[in-house]
């Protein structure tokens, strides 16, 4: 008798009807269930991992944008292919407070094992619907980028999910699932771990030469996913670089680290490695003011020991064709990341120009104003600034006269400035713990008239939010300190024009931002300056000097004023040596750029 009580009370449970793992997940980004505790949860075993396991509903619904599949976070005793039943909580977890939550099951009890069934992944685009190629979520205004960011949140909105719109909606309708990946392609190197950013074989937007994604306005590649850890333990290749293909990865879809991600069941496997072989610009200087060429390059952290320095030097002997003019940017002092109050960067600039020399016997003479120690940002002790390198058989300084680390140059009537090369409002605080940018003014050979020049390094994007975090729109890091940084550079490129409406200005260099973001479009609004990537129809894929995460990216620009924007002469190239490449084979984390200019004075 008390035998067949038991086993009647173990019957009526499960006869009890419980919710089913779509119902558990919902069609939001949060569980309506978050905090409670279900009992009799049915699912497929389909992958298991060091901390849980996941699970797929046996009795899917017909939605979308509800998930059929999530993680039970514990000690979950079967194996894949199991058919289980269990009890545990419904918990909402995040790791840091600006990424999106994950919801789970945890703490799981009485787990059962029904039966047992194959498992098979589903096909990204052919079992499920394919990523969205330009928005990210509904809760953007149309744009990841609108000012101001972090208007709302997507644990505090909770919108229903529209995954045929926006990407961040696609991968949480997939949150838990186990999901194949056909012909992976990788868009950046991998990190330190191994982690690697890809694209499968569904449709994409922003393709480049390279195969990477590179972002254009209103569009930063939600179709692109990172692959994160293999659950067996297992290490993924850490050599990987853009363009690089992989045979088919099979994995489950969760949310880690401010993204979403595939974890791997196994370590990704190379199938074919990308062409390695990087073009030089096809420009080429005339010597004189009819074809001048210029040159655009962040050179990381330049310090006169530094490992990377003859590499530099190759690649603009070997890839820039040693421009007339360069503007380089993170070039350090003497005595690099040491903090001992030196600040000239004499050493630096004669070791390059050296290792330029050795290379080419082209001599460079160089130009830049020292700041103030600790003043300006970047690696502490290292001083970083900006800074010229010329060749004065070709170009020079304009009545040269060049100013201290405080000194403040102005526009005088000519045009001319009152320091040559000069910085622009330094004690603006605008340039607060940020480079402030250098002008001068040049005469190139063959030429009776100046032209200008300002060499920017705008404030980083530190303190930004992830595309794929919880803020909406996410937080452009450091975005109003640009704005300010902008507009100040602006108003001094405008009082050129004033004087001299058919002035010849150049403003390039890294500025931390891009085109289609509000600072740079202050910028080019009150300055009258044109970016030359319009000016000279550079293919939209083609316009990066940079890669984060999903994106290739530019955050290095050349603007010129209208004079040379409309010329014909007007060439430009951005040369892809570094955004493609393996760690290993990296010079600078910033691609150089090469224009093409005549300055003379008609």
């Amino acid at each position: 008798m008390k035998v067949t009580l038991v086993w009647a009370v173990v019957g009526l449970q499960q006869l009890v009807a419980a919710l089913t793992i779509a119902e558990i997940n919902g069609n939001k980004f949060l569980s309506p269930y978050s905090g409670e505790t279900v009992t009799n949860v049915t699912g497929l075993l389909i992958a298991k991992g060091p901390s849980g396991a996941w699970i797929r509903s046996t009795t899917p619904d017909d939605d979308p944008a509800t998930s059929e599949a999530i993680y039970v976070f514990g000690t979950v005793g079967a194996s894949v292919g199991d058919i289980i039943s269990l009890d545990g909580k419904v918990t909402e977890y995040r790791q840091q407070a600006s990424y999106l939550y994950l919801t789970e099951i945890t703490s799981p009890k009485n787990v059962k094992v029904i039966s047992g069934t194959t498992v098979a992944p589903l096909i990204i685009g052919k079992d499920t619907l394919s990523p969205p190629t330009a928005t990210f979520s509904g809760l953007d205004g149309g744009d990841v980028y609108n000012v101001p960011g972090g208007v709302t949140n997507i644990s505090v909105s909770n919108p229903v999910l529209k995954p045929k719109e926006d990407g961040l909606d696609f991968w949480e309708s997939l949150s838990g699932e186990l999901v194949k990946i056909k012909r992976p392609t990788s868009i950046q190197r991998a990190n330190q771990y191994g982690d690697t950013w890809v694209f499968g074989d569904w449709v994409v937007s922003g393709k480049n030469a390279h195969g990477g994604l590179t972002m254009s306005g209103k569009d930063s590649n939600p179709e692109a996913i990172i692959i994160g850890s293999p659950l067996d333990g297992t290490k993924n290749p850490s050599t990987s670089k853009m363009g690089d293909q992989f045979e088919d990865i099979t994995g489950v879809v969760t949310c880690a680290f401010g993204f979403y991600r595939i974890l791997p069941l196994t370590a990704i496997k190379t199938s074919s490695t990308a062409n390695a072989n990087a073009k030089p610009s096809t420009l080429k200087t005339s010597s004189d003011c009819r074809a001048l060429t210029i040159g655009d390059y962040n050179v990381e952290n330049l310090a006169p020991d530094s490992s990377h320095l003859p590499d530099i030097a190759a690649h603009i002997v070997n890839y820039l064709n040693s421009p007339d003019l360069i503007f380089i940017q993170e070039v350090q002092d003497g005595s690099g990341p040491a903090d001992d109050g030196v600040v000239s960067a004499n050493a630096t600039l004669s070791a390059l120009t050296a290792s330029i020399e050795s290379l080419s016997s082209i001599s460079y003479a160089f130009a830049s104003v020292d700041p103030i120690s600790n003043q300006d940002g970047g690696q502490p002790g290292g001083n970083i600034r900006q800074a010229y390198l010329y060749r004065p058989e070709v170009v020079t300084l304009y009545k040269p006269n060049p100013g201290s680390g405080s000194d403040e140059t102005q526009v005088q009537p000519g045009p001319k400035l009152s320091f040559n090369p000069g910085r622009i409002e330094p004690g603006n605080e605008a340039w607060s713990a940020s480079r402030k940018p250098i002008a001068a003014a040049w005469v190139a050979k063959g030429a009776k008239k100046p032209f200008f020049t300002v060499n920017v390094h705008f404030s980083s994007k530190g303190g930004g939010t992830s595309l794929h975090g919880d803020a909406r729109p996410p937080v452009n890091g450091a975005v109003g300190r640009r704005e300010m940084q902008g507009n100040v550079t602006a108003t001094f490129i405008r009082e050129i024009m004033k004087e001299d409406p058919k002035a010849k200005v150049i403003a390039a260099g890294d500025f931390n931002e891009f085109s289609f973001v509000q600072p740079m479009k202050t910028f080019a609004a009150v300055s009258g300056m044109v970016d030359l990537d319009e000016a000279t129809n550079v293919p939209v894929p083609e316009r990066y000097t940079y890669v984060y995460d999903m994106n290739a990216q530019a955050l290095d620009h050349m603007y010129v004023s209208p004079a040379l924007a409309k010329s014909k002469h007007t060439k430009y190239e951005h040369l892809h040596l570094n955004t493609w490449a393996a760690f290993a084979d990296m010079v600078s984390d910033h691609d150089p750029s090469v224009a093409q200019f005549d300055v003379c004075d008609c």
